[in-house]
């Protein structure tokens, strides 16, 4: 079983609180309650990268992490459902939720841009680790006049008690889509992704519509909490996974005990685009024997051939040990950009053939036993 070193603390933070801190970019001081202790803490040091990351979110980790403790969670009828609530709210009648936050959450030197956004549904739109929401931004439909935008889907990166541990928000993880003219180089604004922008652009009280929640395919097996999960993404394709790691190391859920191992490969560019890293370095130093962590940094590292560190070149390096997981009934997911399955197929074929086995009978087998889980957009 995953275990901390200290005793376990009751933790509540009011949403927002920060939210005079965020607006003027400035660190300031933040007092949280344990139990009926308060607790008062300074946010983490103003380097660049620090003051790019989420304020509120940052000192919710900055807290748990000192304590080096779970973190309770309500309500825990959360857990009471036998299956995952599905399309609760669909396109015809979306549900109205309010923004919370929105946070740049990559360093200065990251490619793009890629957005924290905190939503506030009031606890009337639960869902589960692993599912997606759907947005409905403004506007008319070009294609279909006069009819609302289409429904874009996100993966959301919390668990079903939201970054407040109060079951009232959910987390998404959103890069803004930005298009260059070839020809100029110049941005064309008429070309931006519009979901993206509006959400990135969002501020706090901003009314948005939302759908869901949808998807069965990325859910957490829970039934044997020592198994182990493979998770590999790239870039805001490890929104999912944040919620499978905050569940197992940061919350305090009476009835999922984590004793199993969790290893993230997570493909990005380079430092300053890793997503969460404060937070998953954090599970490795307090759960070294239940969290691995694997970054493959595609402008700063290089592969053995001498290319660029993919997330596959990554996968091949540790290939033999993911094999006998995988045999052994390990669970392998794969979020992010449907462009990262091709490689990462071929490198398992690859091994597989190395190793004298049938990659196609392999993949068949791990589909039966339902341990291959692919969510890519």
């Amino acid at each position: 079983m995953a275990t901390a070193a200290a005793s376990q603390v009751a933790f509540s933070a009011p949403v927002g609180s920060d939210r005079a801190v965020r607006s003027s970019g400035i660190q300031g001081t933040n007092s949280l309650s344990f139990s009926n202790k308060p607790w008062t803490g300074t946010a983490l040091s103003c380097d660049s990268k620090a003051v790019a990351q989420r304020s509120h979110v940052r000192k919710v980790l900055c807290a748990a992490v000192q304590q080096s403790s779970k973190v309770s969670v309500v309500p825990l009828d959360l857990e009471s459902a036998k299956e995952p609530p599905l399309n609760t709210y669909k396109p015809k009648g979306p549900y109205t939720a309010t923004i919370v936050s929105v946070e740049r959450a990559v360093g200065p030197n990251a490619p793009g841009e890629t957005c924290h956004v905190v939503i506030d549904h009031g606890g009337n739109v639960p869902y589960w680790e692993g599912q997606s929401y759907g947005i409905i931004p403004p506007g008319e439909n070009p294609k279909k006049p006069g009819n609302p935008q289409n429904v874009r889907l996100y993966s959301i990166a919390s668990t079903r008690y939201g970054d407040s541990f109060d079951g009232k928000t959910a987390s998404l993880c959103v890069r803004r889509a930005v298009y260059y003219d070839p020809e100029t180089g110049k941005e064309d604004p008429s070309k931006n992704g519009v979901c993206s922008n509006f959400l990135c652009n969002s501020k706090p009280g901003d009314k948005i519509q939302l759908t869901g929640p949808s998807g069965k395919i990325m859910l957490l097996p829970e039934t044997d909490p020592n198994a182990t999960h493979i998770m590999i993404a790239t870039g805001t394709g490890v929104a999912p996974y944040r919620g499978y790691l905050r569940r197992m190391f940061m919350e305090d859920v009476p009835n999922y005990r984590f004793g199993g191992l969790a290893w993230l490969f997570l493909g990005v560019a380079n430092s300053d685009s890793l997503l969460y890293d404060e937070e998953f370095t954090s599970y490795l130093k307090q759960y070294p024997d239940n969290f691995r962590f694997d970054k493959a940094l595609s402008r700063e590292q290089k592969n053995k051939s001498g290319g660029k560190m993919y997330v596959q070149d990554k996968i091949e390096e540790y290939s033999d040990e993911i094999f006998k997981l995988l045999d052994g009934g390990a669970h392998i997911y794969f979020c992010g950009l449907k462009g990262m399955m091709p490689g990462i197929q071929d490198t398992l074929k690859k091994v597989a053939e190395q190793r004298g086995e049938s990659w196609d009978q392999k993949l068949s087998q791990l589909k039966k036993n339902k341990q291959w889980h692919v969510e890519v957009y």
